[in-house]
């Protein structure tokens, strides 16, 4: 067991000994610092922010419905909200082509009625990276709320409390590492996006080329380039996943709440 332990671990580490080993680490400082790729790091961070707040905004209601409230069809409705995680992503920026495109089934009156256009647009990046990061601050809170015992919520709402109120006072806080935990790991993977934003939103530098996709060009015309921006992606989502499982998923019950724990 140990032995095919550490097979898997050494299959993991190979690919970023690789990159490490291959790293023209005296050009590393030039490279990160040249103009098109601070602009395409600055156009990831602005819109992985973006999508995490509307992640939050859209996904903790939806997180509570799937989690509280029974209906026909949940399971149905749980697999489709969560889709987006297991899709190619460039299937997922097709799907969203042809609904949100310019002539796609509901872009074409957001065109005709307020001459809103999405694909290849900066807001285009922020939908196709919130299409696929909200699912996982969905299943972190949804897995929370499950776990959560239900009597404080109850004693809240014999005492008049309304639906709003309980959630805002009781429930919000004791569910908010596992919110934090997923508003965290949609940050991270908006911030990854590649597939859907590059289907959806093209890649034009200031608009929608985000760091992904400026690895993926630089791969063509500056090899060491690449490295250098993967390595910076790399670090940035390795500690991330360190400081998710230290922080919250490996600490008291806030750790269980959360699907990766």
């Amino acid at each position: 067991m140990l032995a095919l332990a550490a097979l898997a671990i050494l299959f993991f580490a190979l690919p970023l000994v690789g990159l490490l080993w291959r790293a023209p680490w005296s050009n590393a400082w030039g490279y990160l610092t040249d103009d098109n790729a601070l602009t395409a790091l600055r156009l990831s961070l602005i819109c992985s922010l973006w999508a995490t707040a509307l992640s939050v905004l859209f996904g903790v209601p939806l997180a509570w419905v799937l989690a509280r409230v029974s209906f026909p069809g949940r399971g149905a409705v749980r697999a489709l909200c969560t889709l987006s995680m297991v899709l190619p992503p460039v299937v997922g920026g097709l799907a969203l082509f042809f609904a949100l495109g310019r002539r796609g089934l509901v872009g074409q009156w957001l065109y005709r009625w307020f001459d809103l256009q999405l694909p290849f647009t900066t807001a285009g990046v922020v939908v196709a990276q919130t299409f696929v990061a909200m699912p996982f601050l969905v299943i972190t809170v949804e897995a929370a709320l499950r776990q959560l015992d239900g009597r404080a919520e109850d004693a809240s709402r014999t005492l008049g409390a309304s639906r709003w109120y309980t959630f805002r006072r009781v429930t919000l806080p004791a569910i908010r590492p596992a919110l934090a935990a997923g508003a965290v790991l949609a940050w991270a993977r908006a911030l990854g996006e590649f597939g859907a934003t590059i289907t959806f939103a093209g890649n034009f530098p200031g608009t929608t080329q985000t760091m992904p996709l400026a690895v993926y060009l630089a791969r063509e015309t500056n090899p060491e380039q690449a490295i250098v921006l993967a390595l910076l992606l790399i670090a940035i989502s390795f500690g991330v996943l360190v400081s998710l499982r230290d922080r919250w998923f490996g600490r008291g019950a806030a750790g269980r709440h959360s699907v990766l724990a």
